[in-house]
């Protein structure tokens, strides 16, 4: 079966497991829609990702998965934020807004039907959107 796959470094990856983040944040747009796998890097958590109190909360109970494809869910749009976007899910959303590094100009890549996997698969990461074939 051949997956496509978006690594993430944790705890990004998690919160998309868990329901808690729907919007992944990028600095660059794609056109790719549907299955998209996620994929948590082995690359550790960044000190000032530690230090966000308020994104650690979210996942302060959870293990990490580093190393491992972890879910999948549906890519189903990529917005090119703008100003008015931003303020939105600052306003409105702020458990997403602290979950992604929203600015006018980037790109919310916005997450459908995201579904726990039985067993994560090992893998290693890459950039971009990769395929992972078993």
């Amino acid at each position: 079966m051949n997956m496509k796959v978006l690594s993430l470094t944790e705890p990004y990856a998690t919160l998309i497991r868990n329901g808690k983040k729907k919007v992944e944040t990028r600095s660059w747009k794609t056109s790719y829609r549907g299955e998209l796998y996620i994929h948590a890097s082995s690359t550790k958590i960044p000190k000032e990702t530690k230090e966000n109190i308020e994104l650690m909360n979210l996942v302060k109970d959870n293990d990490m998965n580093y190393g491992n494809i972890i879910c999948k869910c549906n890519l189903a749009n990529c917005v090119k934020m703008t100003t008015e976007y931003v303020e939105d899910i600052r306003k409105n959303n702020y458990q997403e807004y602290i979950c992604g590094e929203y600015s006018e100009g980037r790109y919310a890549w916005i997450l459908e039907n995201i579904e726990i996997l039985d067993k994560p698969i090992n893998a290693k990461g890459h950039l971009s959107i990769w395929n992972y074939n078993e």
